[in-house]
């Protein structure tokens, strides 16, 4: 009995010093770090989960961006696997990723498939061209270049909605991927009639709806419901000029044209080609009242963005020669990089990349031809990413899931080992909603995945990818700084739980804070840290900061959006001038948080009870396992006034034990005091601008660290166990 009691009285002393120990820490402002080795909650090569972006850029400054002198600046930033993006896709235009290439008509017009073989002539440009048939005003995408064909007052000029949504593609019944076109009028209107000048193929079932709910029909869509007309239910039409008298007015802002069943009669272009002759197609749209036998039209008809706001179900991907789009210093006219120039330039570093294929506007037969370009390039590539931002494209995602899969089948007629991925989302914070279907699912995601099932084919998705733009509006105040990483943390479990099989990879393949100036202020350098460190921490296998090439426009409804995005600052000529926030903060995470090798690295959770009075958490930590063993813990002070100090502490569960740095200890920030943004829209600069102050330190005994106000800070050494 006493041999019994010696053992357990020192056991129970053992714990009641952990507990007066956890309660002492517990009344002074702690990080803790979760160090227990079973509780790695990611496992991480830094060259592939820390990366950037390519994006397409005024067509006069790409030579510049790519010049060696300016790679070898943009490289110093450190980021790894880069992510290609895919913009024509968001203007509604067919991407030429070669300019060389056979088009589908004889005469030199229709579907284009780039040169799949490679020549001793490079692709160092790569150009979009806006497509004829469009039936988008604007949309998430294109929001003030281009105009709709629906009422743009040319009756010779027409919509069509995309030939692969049709049952000779997609091997089921048209009524499956009803085509659809939207009128969405600037405030409530009373209608009671619509007249359609069909073109051909026309629709032979249609109906007319109004929308009725409390929500906006195209951005809130499960926010109310479509309800047909009285009279608005069309069999077995004859096409020409259809005028509908639907009953009594209702009073709406939204009118829908729903087509489930075509003609099959070929538009102007002729029968030798199928995709001529499949889908539906309006020369022109005319919505209002009839009094007394009298078409009272309330659209305004313009081929501007004045015209009334349409939007549609999808965009034949058919174009010629003259709608060609390249004009400078803007983005939608602007220059996709050709991808010789991408891979042999040096800004991938030798690394494999994320590389995208058009799919909204593009054809199955082009996207293989550019894989085919690839492989035969020897060019590494690690994913393939399936279009880009369908849901800003209002695609419901049915249509995107038939697409994917027919582009899936020509893809791996290449090469079966690719890995394929979407749906690229819109940076969005909650799950994307869109109208119900039958069965009353809203879920975007959810349907995708579900309809990828239904077809036997979920494991031709091999990732799923998104991009995180947190934040709207023109002005970001320093308390949204607050809301990461839940943001990114709660957006990811919302896409797993939609149905993500478990194990799939995420990917957030574009990412930053803001179109203001917020992001080239400190506010951007702390929230990289908190996204990139709350993506990881959540279990995401790679981030991409959005873009290695400095430039964004500026947004015209944004009078301060000047130099965000960017690394660096650059002159009236596209050079780089100065480095900005992000540029310390990419340095800091990509070169003294984690070890710049191409080694696994293990990540555990860190946290902090530094709140203020609203309960905000102060203080964010992420804690790296290094493989030089060191451990590395990355904090941000989102205090924006004060500095605050903290206790660090490493504990072990399974050892029951706590630990904490020994010296030495390397010690980097970078924060308000080394940073200074003066905004002054295209001469914005920083003074002071940086470097981050490195120093080493021995810690003191209470094992204390300040942090200053508003800064990042990296805290780097080996660990030993705290006296019992």
């Amino acid at each position: 009995m006493q041999n019994s009691c010696t053992r357990i009285i020192p056991l129970a002393l053992r714990q009641l010093a952990f507990v007066l120990l956890a309660l002492s820490i517990s009344t002074s402002q702690t990080v803790s770090v979760d160090a227990t080795p079973s509780h790695v909650v990611n496992r991480f090569n830094p060259f592939y989960a820390l990366g950037s972006t390519v994006d397409r850029v005024p067509s006069n400054a790409t030579d510049v961006f790519f010049r060696p002198d300016q790679i070898k600046k943009v490289l110093s930033a450190g980021w790894g696997m880069i992510s290609y993006r895919q913009n024509t896709d968001l203007f509604v235009q067919a991407w030429h990723w070669n300019p060389k290439g056979t088009w589908s008509d004889p005469a030199g017009k229709g579907y284009f498939v780039g040169d799949s073989t490679p020549t001793p002539e490079m692709i160092r440009h790569s150009y979009g061209y806006s497509l004829p048939h469009r039936g988008f005003t604007r949309n998430n995408g294109t929001e003030f270049d281009g105009f709709s064909r629906l009422d743009d007052g040319d009756v010779n000029s027409f919509w069509k909605s995309n030939p692969y949504l049709t049952k000779d593609f997609t091997g089921e019944d048209d009524s499956l991927h009803p085509q659809w076109v939207v009128i969405a009028l600037e405030k409530k209107e009373q209608v009671n009639a619509v007249r359609i000048h069909w073109a051909d193929p026309y629709a032979r079932d249609f109906e007319v709806q109004y929308w009725e709910g409390d929500g906006d029909a195209m951005d809130q869509q499960d926010k109310g419901a479509w309800k047909t007309f009285p009279h608005g239910t069309v069999t077995d039409s004859k096409g020409g000029v259809t005028t509908l008298e639907m009953g009594a007015p209702m009073n709406t802002g939204f009118v829908r044209i729903l087509m489930t069943r075509s003609s099959n009669t070929c538009d102007s272009y002729g029968s030798a080609d199928r995709r001529n002759c499949v889908g539906y197609a309006v020369r022109e749209l005319y919505l209002g009242t009839i009094d007394k036998g009298k078409f009272q039209d309330v659209l305004h008809h313009s081929a501007d963005q004045k015209q009334t706001l349409t939007l549609c179900s999808s965009v034949d991907p058919w174009h010629e020669p003259s709608d060609l789009y390249v004009a400078p210093d803007r983005m939608e006219s602007g220059d996709q990089p050709g991808f010789d120039l991408f891979f042999t330039s040096g800004i991938t570093r030798g690394l494999p990349a994320i590389v995208p294929v058009a799919m909204l506007y593009s054809t199955p037969e082009d996207a293989a031809a550019q894989m085919t370009y690839i492989e035969e390039r020897g060019y590494p590539i690690l994913y393939v990413e399936m279009g880009e931002e369908p849901d800003g494209q209002y695609m419901l995602p049915e249509d995107y899931a038939t697409l994917y899969l027919q582009f899936a089948t020509a893809l791996h007629r290449v090469d079966p080992k690719f890995k394929l991925g979407g749906p690229i989302f819109e940076g969005v914070t909650e799950d994307i909603k869109v109208w119900p279907d039958a069965q009353g699912r809203t879920s975007w995601l959810g349907r995708f995945l579900d309809y990828l099932k239904a077809h036997g084919r979920i494991q031709d998705l091999s990732f799923m990818s998104f991009e995180h733009y947190p934040y709207d509006g023109c002005e970001t105040p320093w308390e949204n700084l607050y809301q990461e990483p839940e943001l990114i943390t709660h957006i990811m479990q919302v896409w797993r739980n939609d149905g993500l099989p478990e194990g799939t990879p995420l990917l957030d393949t574009e990412t930053n804070a803001h179109g203001g100036e917020s992001s080239v202020d400190i506010f951007g350098a702390l929230w990289l840290a908190d996204s990139f460190g709350g993506f990881l921490s959540a279990g995401g296998q790679s981030t991409h900061y959005y873009h290695d090439l400095s430039y964004s426009p500026p947004h015209p409804a944004c009078q301060n959006s000047w130099g965000t995005y960017h690394l660096f600052m650059t002159d009236d000529h596209y050079e780089i001038q100065q480095p900005t926030s992000q540029f310390f903060a990419a340095e800091m995470i990509t070169q003294e948080w984690v070890q710049p090798v191409e080694v696994e690295h293990q990540l555990y959770l860190a946290s902090s009870d530094v709140k203020d009075s609203q309960k905000h958490v102060l203080v964010t930590a992420y804690a790296v396992h290094r493989p030089d063993n060191q451990w590395s813990l990355m904090l941000v002070n989102r205090d924006r006034d004060h500095p605050h100090t903290v206790r660090v502490v490493f504990h072990d569960a399974d050892a029951a034990k706590d630990s904490h740095f020994s010296a030495p200890v390397a010690l980097i920030t970078f924060g308000k005091e080394q940073y200074q943004w003066h905004p002054n829209r295209r001469r914005g600069y920083a003074d002071p601008d940086g470097p981050a102050v490195k120093t080493t330190i021995i810690p003191a005994e209470n094992d204390e660290y300040t942090l200053p106000a508003a800064s990042l800070t990296i805290l780097r050494g080996n660990i030993s166990e705290i006296p019992k």
